[in-house]
């Protein structure tokens, strides 16, 4: 039995440094260099995955037929004719109106405000089969925007106007809770590989200083959670405790049965 309680001892204290370890290993940035880039860029995608399309946003459209073999120009409206072949076409842009409609070539009006970016490729996959076979359509949002993640996961903001600000940002996220870090907040800008990053503390006049810059788009904001250590540590000590006075019971249950 003492053999047992040494043993469950061992492993308890095991399992409270691993959960200091995964404590530090939640935080997505370390220092102003140290970044996560692949967990950004996943958070980033999932974000923009589950953005739904607003008024005003602007969009672009690749399309596609015999399921993405051929790029076709519906009406020449992705080029200029008098473009030579060497030449880049211009980039079309639709922005969506306040009906919530974008006004496609061929198709014409067609309502995306609502839907996600993954929708809006199967709404106007549909519209296009009208006049071609077996069409792909490929979304690209082009619109103002900063990601923001914090606490309450990622989540895309629009830049509505010029000049918005960190604060105005977090506002739009839902402000700071008490499960968050207003003494962390870092502002990415540039490549992910290579960016800037600025450390904000609301905490000091400084730091408030600093949350009045304006924010550019593709900027991405992260809030660092605060996480009580003390209940983490607890909720992954308890299953191996279980086990633990589970193999204890059973042990004495035997060595009961042998006497």
């Amino acid at each position: 039995m003492k053999k047992i309680v040494v043993f469950a001892a061992i492993v308890c204290i095991i399992s409270m440094i691993a959960s200091c370890k995964s404590y530090h290993d939640y935080k997505m940035f370390q220092t102003d260099t140290s970044i996560l880039v692949d967990s950004v860029e996943r958070l980033r995608n999932k974000a923009t995955s589950e953005y739904k399309i607003e008024i005003n946003d602007v969009i672009t459209l690749d399309i596609y037929t015999n399921n993405g073999e051929k790029l076709v120009d519906p009406n020449n409206a992705l080029t200029d004719g008098q473009k030579t072949a060497k030449e880049q076409p211009a980039v079309i842009k639709y922005t969506i109106y306040s009906d919530g409609c974008a006004h496609l070539p061929m198709v014409g009006n067609i309502v995306l405000k609502g839907f996600t970016v993954y929708q809006a490729d199967s709404i106007l996959t549909i519209a296009f089969a009208k006049y071609y076979t077996e069409p792909y359509v490929k979304t690209t949002l082009l619109s103002k925007r900063v990601i923001v993640f914090g606490p309450d996961g990622g989540k895309i903001i629009p830049l509505e106007y010029q000049n918005m600000n960190l604060v105005e940002i977090i506002a739009r996220y839902g402000g700071i809770r008490i499960d968050g870090k207003a003494t962390n907040i870092r502002v990415l800008r540039g490549d992910l590989r290579n960016p800037d990053v600025q450390l904000i503390n609301l905490n000091t006049v400084e730091g408030m200083k600093l949350a009045y810059m304006d924010m550019e788009p593709g900027d991405i904001v992260y809030i660092e959670p605060s996480r009580k250590v003390f209940k983490e540590v607890l909720s992954d000590v308890y299953p191996l405790v279980g086990i633990t006075t589970s193999v204890a019971t059973l042990y004495l249950i035997i060595k009961t049965s042998t006497n």
